[in-house]
């Protein structure tokens, strides 16, 4: 019966999704995606606005009206006035440009984003992965362990061993229920995050199917490196900034550039008067120059303002790039032990208990030997599926440093095979 458990668990393919679905579906529906999106619709918004002008303004003027008698409109000059500002050349194109860089920026906010949540995607996929390759190596301890019980019994019963061997095999298999509850927390918290990335419910079934990535040598320090100038979004983003931040110099200087207010208005003047009706115009012009401490200290700002993003420009290229070294250090080292164990320990591992059930059998070897060979084969078929998991971990979060993929060979099926 508990074989039958785990086997179900196991097979339950219905609900299957591909590593490439669930990265479709996050994309799509990661509430911190569609956060960041909502932003740049809002900065998309805002400019169509920024190159405006200021709206028309209305004004009513009285003059003249007879102190003793206020209501004696006859009496009052009338001024209804048109008023509209209109702004010194280039302000306005530039103000256009800064606002269409900020959307900009928010733009590749939303592809940073979306290379965090696919990494994230990518780690949780591959632990649970590993969760179902750790119930079905668990499985094969169940029967190991049914093996074992069932061999201590029979020697026990002809006399050949103690008591204590069939009660030690006992022990160990009621030590597999400690581990399959291990096993299963795994996958649950595995699955909780991939739907709470989907922007499903954490608790909503979902099973996966996939592959483990063939073990490959990385590109260069300097290919990987260019690959992050060329396409890590803080990178292009903070490049959009330097940008922006000569157009803002470029807008700050234009203080100095007048601004001019021009007026037209229809006049109704007192009773009495040869003209009764008459017109008005106004031109009026900003002094900037007399105001040229207040400019100089805006164009220092964004003149500041401009190096300051230089300097944090060279200061994310410097933290990428350690980024990118500690990532390969960690890929090789997952490569690394993956081959190990897959390709010595774990066969060896193996042989050895192999060897030693049939020694055991023929009475060449106590039962502490086979306990301890079989403990060690399951730990290195642990480690190996840890190694992979791992391995494709640190090459999710390489990706993530480079902003690019790596070239990929062809998987091989592993775990729940495709």
């Amino acid at each position: 019966m508990y074989a039958l458990v785990l086997l179900a668990l196991l097979a339950s393919p219905q609900a299957s999704m591909t590593l490439e679905q669930i990265q479709g579906e996050a994309m799509v529906n990661n509430p911190e995606i569609l956060s960041l999106e909502q932003q740049v619709r809002v900065s998309e918004e805002r400019v169509a606005s920024a190159g405006g002008i200021d709206d028309v303004e209305f004004m009513y003027r009285g003059w003249g009206a007879p102190l003793l008698q206020p209501w004696n409109v006859n009496q009052t000059q009338h001024m209804f006035m048109f008023s509209q500002k209109v702004p010194s050349r280039g302000k306005r194109a530039l103000r256009y440009l800064i606002a269409a860089d900020d959307t900009e920026i928010q733009s590749l906010a939303v592809e940073a984003m979306k290379r965090e949540i696919d990494g994230r995607v990518r780690g949780a996929f591959y632990r649970l992965l590993r969760s179902y390759d750790q119930l079905r190596l668990h499985h094969e301890q169940v029967t190991l362990a049914d093996q074992a019980i069932g061999a201590a019994r029979v020697k026990y019963t002809v006399g050949k061993v103690p008591q204590q061997d069939v009660l030690k095999a006992q022990i160990a298999y009621s030590r597999l229920v400690e581990h399959q509850l291990m096993f299963e927390r795994e996958a649950e918290m595995a699955r909780s995050e991939l739907n709470g990335l989907m922007g499903r419910p954490p608790d909503q079934a979902l099973e996966v199917a996939g592959a483990y990535p063939v073990l490959q040598p990385l590109p260069s320090q300097y290919e990987l490196q260019q690959l992050a100038i060329e396409n890590r979004p803080e990178l292009q983003a903070l490049t959009v900034m330097k940008r922006q931040g000569g157009r803002k110099v470029e807008l700050a200087g234009k203080a100095y550039s007048p601004e001019y207010s021009v007026s037209a208005g229809y006049m109704v003047m007192p009773g009495g008067s040869m003209n009764r009706n008459a017109w008005m115009g106004e031109l009026s012009i900003s002094l900037p120059w007399l105001n040229r401490g207040t400019h100089d200290a805006a164009i220092r700002e964004a003149q500041a303002e401009r190096a300051s993003v230089d300097a944090e420009y060279r200061r994310q290229l410097a933290a990428i790039t350690r980024e990118i070294r500690d990532a390969v250090i960690e890929v090789e080292a997952a490569r690394k032990t993956a081959e190990l164990y897959r390709d010595t320990l774990g066969p060896q591992a193996v042989s050895t208990l192999r060897a030693t059930v049939a020694a055991y059998q023929t009475d060449q070897t106590d039962f502490m030997n086979l306990l301890d060979s079989q403990g060690m084969a399951i730990d290195f078929q642990h480690k190996l599926f840890e190694a992979l998991e791992k391995y494709e971990r640190s090459l999710a979060e390489l990706e993530r440093a480079t902003g690019s993929l790596i070239p990929r060979l062809p998987t091989v099926a592993s775990g729940r095979p495709l």
